[in-house]
Protein backbone atom coordinates (compact mmCIF):
# COMPACT_ATOMS: atom_id res chain seq x y z
CA UNK A 1 0.00 0.00 0.00
CA UNK A 2 3.24 2.43 0.49
CA UNK A 3 4.51 1.91 -2.37
CA UNK A 4 1.44 2.02 -4.27
CA UNK A 5 0.85 5.66 -2.62
CA UNK A 6 4.77 6.87 -3.36
CA UNK A 7 3.61 6.13 -6.87
CA UNK A 8 0.29 7.49 -6.57
CA UNK A 9 1.48 10.76 -5.16
CA UNK A 10 4.98 11.35 -7.63
CA UNK A 11 2.02 10.81 -11.14
CA UNK A 12 -0.53 13.30 -9.27
CA UNK A 13 2.64 16.00 -8.70
CA UNK A 14 4.10 15.51 -12.20
CA UNK A 15 0.97 15.68 -13.49
CA UNK A 16 -0.20 18.83 -11.88
CA UNK A 17 3.00 20.69 -12.51
CA UNK A 18 2.48 19.59 -16.39
CA UNK A 19 -1.05 20.76 -16.48
CA UNK A 20 -0.05 24.07 -14.97
CA UNK A 21 2.55 24.90 -16.85
CA UNK A 22 0.63 23.86 -20.59
CA UNK A 23 -2.53 26.02 -19.38
CA UNK A 24 -0.42 28.41 -18.49
CA UNK A 25 1.34 28.30 -21.68
CA UNK A 26 -1.92 29.25 -23.28
CA UNK A 27 -3.26 31.69 -20.70
CA UNK A 28 0.54 33.83 -20.87
CA UNK A 29 -0.02 34.23 -24.98
CA UNK A 30 -3.53 34.73 -24.52
CA UNK A 31 -3.39 38.03 -21.96
CA UNK A 32 -0.66 39.08 -24.39
CA UNK A 33 -2.58 39.71 -26.70
CA UNK A 34 -5.19 40.81 -24.32
CA UNK A 35 -7.85 38.10 -24.72
CA UNK A 36 -9.86 37.49 -21.53
CA UNK A 37 -9.48 34.53 -19.72
CA UNK A 38 -12.95 33.40 -17.62
CA UNK A 39 -11.17 29.82 -15.81
CA UNK A 40 -8.15 28.41 -15.17
CA UNK A 41 -8.36 25.11 -13.29
CA UNK A 42 -5.99 22.78 -12.54
CA UNK A 43 -7.84 19.10 -12.77
CA UNK A 44 -11.41 19.18 -14.14
CA UNK A 45 -14.57 20.84 -12.14
CA UNK A 46 -17.21 18.25 -13.62
CA UNK A 47 -20.17 19.28 -11.45
CA UNK A 48 -22.70 16.79 -9.79
CA UNK A 49 -25.67 17.57 -9.15
CA UNK A 50 -25.80 21.07 -7.31
CA UNK A 51 -21.86 20.37 -6.15
CA UNK A 52 -19.85 22.24 -8.75
CA UNK A 53 -16.60 20.03 -8.56
CA UNK A 54 -14.56 22.65 -7.07
CA UNK A 55 -11.92 21.81 -4.39
CA UNK A 56 -10.98 25.37 -4.65
CA UNK A 57 -11.20 28.15 -6.35
CA UNK A 58 -10.10 31.93 -6.24
CA UNK A 59 -10.74 35.21 -8.13
CA UNK A 60 -8.13 38.08 -7.45
CA UNK A 61 -9.27 41.80 -7.77
CA UNK A 62 -9.07 43.42 -11.08
CA UNK A 63 -8.65 40.18 -12.83
CA UNK A 64 -11.25 38.52 -15.16
CA UNK A 65 -9.92 35.08 -14.29
CA UNK A 66 -11.31 32.49 -11.96
CA UNK A 67 -8.27 30.41 -10.75
CA UNK A 68 -9.46 26.97 -9.31
CA UNK A 69 -8.88 22.92 -8.92
CA UNK A 70 -11.00 20.53 -9.72
CA UNK A 71 -11.89 17.21 -8.29
CA UNK A 72 -11.73 14.99 -11.55
CA UNK A 73 -7.40 14.41 -12.11
CA UNK A 74 -7.78 13.87 -16.04
CA UNK A 75 -5.72 16.99 -17.14
CA UNK A 76 -7.09 21.06 -16.92
CA UNK A 77 -8.44 23.53 -18.98
CA UNK A 78 -7.99 27.11 -19.92
CA UNK A 79 -11.27 28.87 -20.83
CA UNK A 80 -10.49 31.84 -23.45
CA UNK A 81 -13.56 34.07 -24.16
CA UNK A 82 -14.96 33.53 -27.89
CA UNK A 83 -13.24 30.40 -28.48
CA UNK A 84 -14.76 26.88 -29.21
CA UNK A 85 -13.14 24.92 -27.14
CA UNK A 86 -14.34 21.35 -25.04
CA UNK A 87 -16.73 23.60 -22.86
CA UNK A 88 -18.57 24.03 -25.65
CA UNK A 89 -20.17 26.93 -24.71
CA UNK A 90 -21.92 27.60 -27.79
CA UNK A 91 -24.02 30.26 -26.04
CA UNK A 92 -21.08 32.78 -25.94
CA UNK A 93 -20.72 32.31 -29.26
CA UNK A 94 -24.20 33.25 -30.34
CA UNK A 95 -23.50 36.63 -28.86
CA UNK A 96 -21.95 39.79 -30.84
CA UNK A 97 -18.13 39.43 -30.68
CA UNK A 98 -16.36 41.16 -28.41
CA UNK A 99 -12.41 43.08 -29.15
CA UNK A 100 -11.12 40.87 -25.69
CA UNK A 101 -12.45 37.81 -27.64
CA UNK A 102 -9.95 35.36 -28.99
CA UNK A 103 -12.35 34.74 -31.98
CA UNK A 104 -11.82 38.55 -33.13
CA UNK A 105 -7.98 38.34 -32.87
CA UNK A 106 -5.77 37.91 -35.96
CA UNK A 107 -4.88 34.45 -37.15
CA UNK A 108 -1.12 35.09 -35.97
CA UNK A 109 -1.97 35.89 -32.55
CA UNK A 110 -4.48 32.75 -31.75
CA UNK A 111 -2.17 30.58 -33.37
CA UNK A 112 0.76 31.47 -30.58
CA UNK A 113 -2.19 31.27 -28.54
CA UNK A 114 -2.83 27.84 -28.88
CA UNK A 115 0.78 26.88 -29.61
CA UNK A 116 1.79 28.43 -26.10
CA UNK A 117 1.10 25.21 -24.03
CA UNK A 118 2.85 22.46 -26.75
CA UNK A 119 5.79 25.25 -26.55
CA UNK A 120 5.70 25.24 -22.61
CA UNK A 121 5.88 21.84 -21.94
CA UNK A 122 8.72 20.81 -24.78
CA UNK A 123 10.77 24.07 -23.41
CA UNK A 124 10.24 22.44 -19.90
CA UNK A 125 11.37 19.10 -21.02
CA UNK A 126 14.13 20.28 -22.35
CA UNK A 127 15.08 22.53 -19.07
CA UNK A 128 14.58 19.65 -16.99
CA UNK A 129 16.94 17.31 -18.90
CA UNK A 130 19.21 20.03 -18.69
CA UNK A 131 19.23 20.48 -15.05
CA UNK A 132 19.16 16.72 -14.53
CA UNK A 133 22.59 16.74 -16.61
CA UNK A 134 24.03 19.69 -14.43
CA UNK A 135 23.63 17.75 -11.11
CA UNK A 136 23.34 14.09 -11.55
CA UNK A 137 25.66 14.51 -15.42
CA UNK A 138 25.22 11.25 -17.48
CA UNK A 139 25.70 7.87 -15.97
CA UNK A 140 24.94 4.51 -18.54
CA UNK A 141 26.40 1.13 -19.14
CA UNK A 142 27.80 1.36 -22.61
CA UNK A 143 27.16 -1.95 -24.85
CA UNK A 144 30.12 -1.84 -26.42
CA UNK A 145 31.68 -2.86 -23.04
CA UNK A 146 29.92 -5.29 -21.89
CA UNK A 147 32.61 -7.84 -22.53
CA UNK A 148 29.98 -11.23 -21.58
CA UNK A 149 27.95 -9.69 -24.56
CA UNK A 150 24.46 -10.14 -24.92
CA UNK A 151 21.95 -13.03 -24.35
CA UNK A 152 19.44 -13.46 -27.52
CA UNK A 153 15.85 -14.85 -27.91
CA UNK A 154 14.61 -17.67 -30.91
CA UNK A 155 14.51 -14.54 -33.03
CA UNK A 156 17.11 -12.48 -32.93
CA UNK A 157 19.18 -16.15 -33.37
CA UNK A 158 17.28 -16.72 -36.33
CA UNK A 159 19.06 -13.68 -38.03
CA UNK A 160 22.55 -14.91 -36.58
CA UNK A 161 22.96 -13.57 -33.56
CA UNK A 162 24.91 -15.45 -31.03
CA UNK A 163 24.73 -15.56 -26.70
CA UNK A 164 27.57 -13.42 -26.00
CA UNK A 165 27.73 -11.62 -29.08
CA UNK A 166 28.92 -8.13 -27.86
CA UNK A 167 27.03 -5.66 -29.83
CA UNK A 168 28.85 -2.74 -31.61
CA UNK A 169 26.48 -0.36 -33.98
CA UNK A 170 24.97 -0.34 -36.97
CA UNK A 171 24.37 1.00 -40.46
CA UNK A 172 22.92 4.02 -38.13
CA UNK A 173 26.38 4.15 -35.75
CA UNK A 174 27.69 2.74 -32.34
CA UNK A 175 25.35 1.53 -29.88
CA UNK A 176 25.40 4.14 -26.80
CA UNK A 177 23.87 2.53 -23.96
CA UNK A 178 21.45 -0.76 -23.23
CA UNK A 179 17.96 0.55 -22.06
CA UNK A 180 14.83 -1.75 -22.68
CA UNK A 181 12.83 1.41 -21.59
CA UNK A 182 13.15 3.34 -24.23
CA UNK A 183 13.86 0.92 -26.66
CA UNK A 184 16.86 2.93 -28.33
CA UNK A 185 19.05 0.28 -29.08
CA UNK A 186 15.86 -2.10 -30.23
CA UNK A 187 14.87 0.65 -32.58
CA UNK A 188 18.23 1.01 -33.97
CA UNK A 189 18.83 -3.00 -34.82
CA UNK A 190 15.28 -2.66 -35.95
CA UNK A 191 15.92 -0.19 -38.84
CA UNK A 192 19.11 -1.15 -39.59
CA UNK A 193 20.61 -3.38 -42.75
CA UNK A 194 23.50 -4.66 -40.55
CA UNK A 195 24.99 -5.22 -37.06
CA UNK A 196 28.28 -5.22 -36.37
CA UNK A 197 29.21 -7.81 -33.55
CA UNK A 198 32.58 -8.93 -31.68
CA UNK A 199 32.32 -12.64 -31.59
CA UNK A 200 34.91 -14.36 -30.02
CA UNK A 201 37.31 -11.88 -30.50
CA UNK A 202 36.37 -10.66 -34.01
CA UNK A 203 34.44 -8.53 -35.27
CA UNK A 204 31.56 -9.91 -37.11
CA UNK A 205 28.57 -8.65 -39.75
CA UNK A 206 24.89 -9.40 -39.79
CA UNK A 207 22.65 -8.76 -42.20
CA UNK A 208 19.41 -7.43 -41.61
CA UNK A 209 16.21 -6.90 -43.06
CA UNK A 210 15.42 -3.31 -41.86
CA UNK A 211 11.89 -3.21 -40.89
CA UNK A 212 11.78 -5.06 -37.88
CA UNK A 213 9.09 -4.74 -35.41
CA UNK A 214 10.22 -3.23 -33.02
CA UNK A 215 7.33 -3.64 -30.59
CA UNK A 216 7.64 -7.32 -30.79
CA UNK A 217 11.23 -7.17 -29.99
CA UNK A 218 10.21 -5.45 -26.61
CA UNK A 219 7.26 -7.42 -26.07
CA UNK A 220 8.64 -10.78 -26.54
CA UNK A 221 10.03 -12.75 -23.61
CA UNK A 222 12.46 -13.56 -23.64
CA UNK A 223 13.43 -10.03 -24.88
CA UNK A 224 15.52 -9.89 -28.56
CA UNK A 225 18.26 -9.09 -26.55
CA UNK A 226 19.36 -8.76 -22.76
CA UNK A 227 23.27 -8.17 -21.27
CA UNK A 228 24.18 -11.35 -20.67
CA UNK A 229 23.86 -11.59 -16.50
CA UNK A 230 24.94 -15.12 -15.54
CA UNK A 231 21.89 -16.29 -12.38
CA UNK A 232 24.24 -15.34 -9.51
CA UNK A 233 22.70 -15.04 -6.06
CA UNK A 234 23.54 -11.39 -5.10
CA UNK A 235 22.39 -12.15 -1.70
CA UNK A 236 19.82 -13.52 -0.05
CA UNK A 237 16.74 -12.34 1.67
CA UNK A 238 16.19 -13.22 5.32
CA UNK A 239 13.89 -15.94 6.48
CA UNK A 240 13.33 -16.96 2.68
CA UNK A 241 12.49 -19.60 0.62
CA UNK A 242 15.97 -19.47 -0.50
CA UNK A 243 17.69 -19.36 2.80
CA UNK A 244 15.49 -22.17 4.26
CA UNK A 245 16.50 -24.06 1.36
CA UNK A 246 20.66 -23.52 1.77
CA UNK A 247 20.97 -20.69 -1.37
CA UNK A 248 23.89 -18.60 -0.62
CA UNK A 249 25.62 -15.54 -1.86
CA UNK A 250 27.87 -16.24 -4.83
CA UNK A 251 25.79 -19.36 -5.82
CA UNK A 252 25.00 -19.82 -10.06
CA UNK A 253 21.37 -21.18 -10.69
CA UNK A 254 22.06 -23.56 -13.46
CA UNK A 255 18.22 -25.25 -14.08
CA UNK A 256 14.92 -24.70 -12.29
CA UNK A 257 12.47 -27.99 -12.56
CA UNK A 258 14.92 -29.56 -15.24
CA UNK A 259 15.12 -26.56 -17.50
CA UNK A 260 18.49 -25.21 -18.79
CA UNK A 261 19.45 -21.57 -16.97
CA UNK A 262 22.44 -19.60 -17.62
CA UNK A 263 21.58 -15.82 -16.99
CA UNK A 264 18.63 -13.91 -15.07
CA UNK A 265 17.21 -13.54 -17.98
CA UNK A 266 16.84 -17.57 -18.20
CA UNK A 267 15.82 -17.69 -15.44
CA UNK A 268 13.35 -14.91 -15.31
CA UNK A 269 11.16 -16.32 -18.07
CA UNK A 270 11.23 -19.84 -16.58
CA UNK A 271 10.00 -17.76 -13.31
CA UNK A 272 6.95 -16.03 -15.43
CA UNK A 273 5.89 -19.11 -17.22
CA UNK A 274 5.10 -20.31 -13.84
CA UNK A 275 3.13 -17.35 -12.71
CA UNK A 276 1.69 -17.34 -16.05
CA UNK A 277 0.03 -21.36 -15.15
CA UNK A 278 -0.42 -20.64 -11.53
CA UNK A 279 -3.44 -17.93 -13.25
CA UNK A 280 -4.90 -21.15 -14.62
CA UNK A 281 -4.80 -23.40 -11.59
CA UNK A 282 -8.08 -23.85 -10.07
CA UNK A 283 -7.42 -25.15 -6.55
CA UNK A 284 -4.58 -24.24 -3.50
CA UNK A 285 -3.44 -27.83 -3.76
CA UNK A 286 -2.22 -27.36 -7.46
CA UNK A 287 -0.98 -23.68 -6.94
CA UNK A 288 0.99 -25.26 -3.95
CA UNK A 289 2.00 -28.05 -6.07
CA UNK A 290 3.37 -25.57 -8.93
CA UNK A 291 5.63 -23.52 -6.37
CA UNK A 292 7.34 -26.96 -5.56
CA UNK A 293 10.60 -26.40 -7.57
CA UNK A 294 13.93 -28.09 -8.53
CA UNK A 295 17.07 -26.60 -8.78
CA UNK A 296 20.68 -27.42 -9.70
CA UNK A 297 23.29 -25.04 -8.62
CA UNK A 298 26.45 -24.68 -8.69
CA UNK A 299 28.62 -23.20 -5.38
CA UNK A 300 30.40 -20.16 -5.69
CA UNK A 301 33.14 -20.33 -7.80
CA UNK A 302 33.59 -24.54 -7.53
CA UNK A 303 32.33 -26.74 -9.44
CA UNK A 304 30.28 -28.55 -7.03
CA UNK A 305 26.87 -29.17 -8.04
CA UNK A 306 23.39 -29.58 -5.56
CA UNK A 307 20.16 -30.43 -6.38
CA UNK A 308 17.53 -28.06 -4.23
CA UNK A 309 13.93 -28.80 -3.84
CA UNK A 310 12.19 -25.29 -2.89
CA UNK A 311 8.87 -24.40 -2.17
CA UNK A 312 8.47 -20.88 -3.37
CA UNK A 313 6.60 -18.63 -1.36
CA UNK A 314 2.83 -17.57 -2.77
CA UNK A 315 3.90 -15.12 -4.76
CA UNK A 316 6.34 -17.20 -6.68
CA UNK A 317 9.16 -15.53 -5.29
CA UNK A 318 12.68 -17.56 -3.97
CA UNK A 319 13.51 -14.24 -1.97
CA UNK A 320 17.15 -13.72 -3.48
CA UNK A 321 18.40 -10.36 -4.80
CA UNK A 322 20.17 -10.96 -8.39
CA UNK A 323 22.95 -9.98 -9.65
CA UNK A 324 22.98 -6.90 -11.96
CA UNK A 325 24.62 -5.08 -14.82
CA UNK A 326 26.38 -3.04 -11.62
CA UNK A 327 27.72 -6.19 -10.29
CA UNK A 328 30.08 -6.62 -13.54
CA UNK A 329 30.37 -3.22 -15.03
CA UNK A 330 31.77 0.35 -14.50
CA UNK A 331 29.07 2.87 -15.77
CA UNK A 332 30.34 5.62 -18.02
CA UNK A 333 29.61 8.88 -16.17
CA UNK A 334 29.78 12.42 -18.62
CA UNK A 335 29.64 15.55 -16.02
CA UNK A 336 28.53 18.61 -16.99
CA UNK A 337 28.58 22.19 -16.10
CA UNK A 338 25.65 24.73 -16.01
CA UNK A 339 26.09 26.64 -19.22
CA UNK A 340 26.91 22.85 -21.03
CA UNK A 341 24.07 20.83 -19.26
CA UNK A 342 21.65 23.46 -21.62
CA UNK A 343 22.76 21.67 -25.34
CA UNK A 344 23.57 18.21 -23.41
CA UNK A 345 20.13 18.80 -22.38
CA UNK A 346 18.21 19.62 -25.05
CA UNK A 347 20.19 16.84 -27.37
CA UNK A 348 19.44 14.64 -25.12
CA UNK A 349 14.94 15.81 -25.19
CA UNK A 350 15.45 16.31 -28.27
CA UNK A 351 16.60 12.26 -28.74
CA UNK A 352 13.90 11.28 -26.58
CA UNK A 353 11.41 13.09 -28.79
CA UNK A 354 12.43 11.20 -31.55
CA UNK A 355 12.11 8.20 -29.66
CA UNK A 356 8.91 8.63 -28.67
CA UNK A 357 7.95 9.75 -32.75
CA UNK A 358 8.92 6.61 -33.58
CA UNK A 359 7.41 4.28 -31.54
CA UNK A 360 4.03 6.03 -31.93
CA UNK A 361 3.91 4.26 -35.52
CA UNK A 362 3.01 0.65 -33.89
CA UNK A 363 -0.38 1.95 -32.19
CA UNK A 364 -2.13 1.29 -35.56
CA UNK A 365 -1.28 -2.20 -35.29
CA UNK A 366 -3.56 -4.97 -33.01
CA UNK A 367 -0.47 -5.20 -30.87
CA UNK A 368 -0.12 -1.94 -30.70
CA UNK A 369 -3.37 -0.71 -29.41
CA UNK A 370 -3.24 -3.71 -26.62
CA UNK A 371 0.43 -1.63 -25.45
CA UNK A 372 -1.18 1.51 -24.62
CA UNK A 373 -1.84 2.18 -20.66
CA UNK A 374 -3.67 4.14 -18.94
CA UNK A 375 -3.00 6.26 -15.55
CA UNK A 376 -2.24 2.91 -13.74
CA UNK A 377 0.36 2.49 -15.99
CA UNK A 378 1.70 5.94 -16.29
CA UNK A 379 2.16 5.96 -12.35
CA UNK A 380 3.60 2.52 -12.61
CA UNK A 381 6.56 4.29 -14.71
CA UNK A 382 7.56 5.96 -11.21
CA UNK A 383 9.69 4.30 -8.91
CA UNK A 384 8.11 2.46 -5.52
CA UNK A 385 10.21 4.67 -3.60
CA UNK A 386 11.01 8.75 -3.76
CA UNK A 387 13.79 9.07 -6.10
CA UNK A 388 14.12 12.72 -7.45
CA UNK A 389 16.22 12.00 -10.32
CA UNK A 390 13.81 9.64 -11.32
CA UNK A 391 10.75 11.71 -10.67
CA UNK A 392 12.13 14.32 -12.49
CA UNK A 393 13.41 12.52 -15.01
CA UNK A 394 10.01 10.61 -15.73
CA UNK A 395 8.52 14.46 -15.51
CA UNK A 396 10.27 15.58 -18.38
CA UNK A 397 9.34 12.61 -20.18
CA UNK A 398 5.96 13.03 -19.36
CA UNK A 399 5.97 16.64 -20.39
CA UNK A 400 7.90 15.59 -23.94
CA UNK A 401 4.69 13.24 -24.36
CA UNK A 402 2.13 15.87 -23.71
CA UNK A 403 3.78 18.12 -26.02
CA UNK A 404 3.87 15.69 -28.63
CA UNK A 405 0.14 14.32 -28.55
CA UNK A 406 -1.23 17.95 -27.84
CA UNK A 407 0.41 18.72 -31.10
CA UNK A 408 -1.27 15.70 -32.80
CA UNK A 409 -3.62 17.26 -35.41
CA UNK A 410 -7.23 16.04 -33.44
CA UNK A 411 -9.92 18.08 -32.78
CA UNK A 412 -9.91 19.25 -29.15
CA UNK A 413 -6.55 18.72 -29.49
CA UNK A 414 -3.99 21.86 -29.51
CA UNK A 415 -3.30 20.25 -32.64
CA UNK A 416 -6.77 20.76 -34.18
CA UNK A 417 -7.32 23.98 -33.80
CA UNK A 418 -3.63 24.54 -34.82
CA UNK A 419 -4.19 23.05 -37.96
CA UNK A 420 -7.25 24.87 -38.66
CA UNK A 421 -5.54 28.16 -38.20
CA UNK A 422 -3.06 27.34 -40.45
CA UNK A 423 -5.46 26.59 -42.98
CA UNK A 424 -7.17 29.69 -42.45
CA UNK A 425 -3.98 31.56 -42.79
CA UNK A 426 -2.98 29.97 -46.45
CA UNK A 427 -6.80 30.07 -47.28
CA UNK A 428 -7.62 33.17 -46.44
CA UNK A 429 -11.45 31.62 -45.39
CA UNK A 430 -12.27 31.05 -41.41
CA UNK A 431 -13.69 27.68 -40.83
CA UNK A 432 -17.51 27.95 -39.55
CA UNK A 433 -18.15 28.05 -35.82
CA UNK A 434 -20.78 25.09 -36.84
CA UNK A 435 -17.84 22.89 -38.39
CA UNK A 436 -15.37 23.48 -35.23
CA UNK A 437 -18.29 22.87 -32.81
CA UNK A 438 -18.79 19.24 -34.74
CA UNK A 439 -14.98 18.63 -34.91
CA UNK A 440 -14.95 19.54 -31.28
CA UNK A 441 -17.78 17.03 -30.70
CA UNK A 442 -15.48 14.35 -33.07
CA UNK A 443 -12.02 14.93 -31.20
CA UNK A 444 -13.88 14.48 -27.87
CA UNK A 445 -15.28 11.46 -28.80
CA UNK A 446 -11.95 10.03 -29.82
CA UNK A 447 -9.69 10.93 -27.05
CA UNK A 448 -12.73 9.35 -24.88
CA UNK A 449 -12.50 6.13 -26.62
CA UNK A 450 -8.63 6.15 -26.59
CA UNK A 451 -8.72 7.08 -22.76
CA UNK A 452 -11.47 4.18 -22.07
CA UNK A 453 -9.10 2.04 -24.09
CA UNK A 454 -5.83 2.85 -22.45
CA UNK A 455 -8.07 2.73 -18.96
CA UNK A 456 -9.31 -0.52 -19.80
CA UNK A 457 -6.17 -2.03 -20.75
CA UNK A 458 -4.87 -1.59 -17.21
CA UNK A 459 -7.69 -3.13 -16.10
CA UNK A 460 -7.25 -6.29 -18.53
CA UNK A 461 -3.74 -6.20 -17.39
CA UNK A 462 -4.59 -6.41 -13.17
CA UNK A 463 -6.96 -8.59 -13.92
CA UNK A 464 -4.20 -10.95 -15.99
CA UNK A 465 -6.54 -11.17 -19.08
CA UNK A 466 -4.12 -9.78 -21.08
Amino acid sequence: METFLIRLLQFILAISLLVLLHEGGHMFFAKLFGVKVDKFFVFFDVSIGKWKGMLFKWKPKNDDTTYGIGWLPLGGYCKIAGMIDESLDTEQMKQEPQPWEFRTKPAWQRLLIMIGGVLVNFLLALFIYSMIMFTWGDSYYKVSEMSMGMRFNEQAKSLGFKDKDVLLGTDQGAFREYASVNGDLFRQIALSKYVDVLRDGKKHRIEMPGDLDMLAMIKNRPLFAEPYIPARIDSVMGDSPAMKTGLKKGDFIKSINGKAVETWADMNFQMSILTDVATVKQTAKDSLALRHVVLTVQRGDTHKMDTLHMTLNPSFQMGVLQATIASYYKPTTETYSFFESFPAGAKHGINVLKGYIGNFRYLASAEGAKSIGGFASIAKMFPPYWDWYMFWSMTAFLSIMLAFMNFLPIPALDGGHILFLLYEMITRRKPSEKFLIAAEYVGMFLLIGLMILANLNDILRWLGIM
